[in-house]
């Protein structure tokens, strides 16, 4: 006897999630995840800091982007919540009637933990190369590292990978310099 089919998960089915927990719908499925560790949290307050001035403000830097962290970014069917999503000011939508934005950012950077890396990896950055951003950023706080991507072709290509206490430029931020040493808790 065949299984029945699933329920494909909606919008809805994100305001019944307990609160520690953060849902994204791929394919249809509601995936769920644990709020942050440690780790990630240090990881994401550090990025922000440095990214914020100079690409936000233009504080020490060129200005013209929207940087938002963990918001609700629906391409297509698929509802994503990346760790830092980025536009540059020409191509942001303004602020949605919903609460997710349904235009692709430039960039994104995803967070590993070992409860999110292999959704991080194998389902979504499928959909962010799809859906045609063109860039990607992979840390990984508890290996410290840092893999950075660039869709060439509708495919990914890792440019470099940094790690441990390396000074990084790295696009589409490569005008300022990030020592991935401040991004790590001993």
């Amino acid at each position: 006897m065949p299984e029945p089919a699933k329920k494909r998960a909606t919008y809805e089915d994100l305001y019944d999630l307990p609160e520690d927990m953060t849902g994204e719908i791929i394919d249809g499925e509601l995936i769920l995840a644990p709020k942050p560790s440690t780790q990630h949290s240090n990881t994401a307050f550090t990025l922000s800091s440095r990214l914020g001035p100079p690409y936000r403000f233009g504080e020490g830097g060129p200005g013209g982007w929207i940087i938002l962290v963990e918001h609700e970014i629906m391409l297509g069917e698929h509802l994503l919540v990346p760790d830092f999503a980025g536009w540059s000011k020409g191509r942001f939508p303004g602020v949605p009637k919903e609460n997710w934005i349904s235009i692709a950012p430039d960039w994104v950077c995803e967070i590993l933990s070992p409860s999110t890396a292999r959704v991080d990896r194998v389902r979504k950055m499928p959909l962010f190369a799809a859906h045609g951003i063109p860039h990607l950023w992979l840390i990984d706080p508890f290996a410290k590292t840092l893999e950075v991507f660039r869709l060439q072709s509708g495919k990914w290509s890792m440019l470099t990978a940094f790690a441990e206490d390396d000074k990084v430029r790295a696009e589409p931020f490569q005008e300022i310099e990030i020592d991935l040493a401040n991004l790590w808790i001993e």
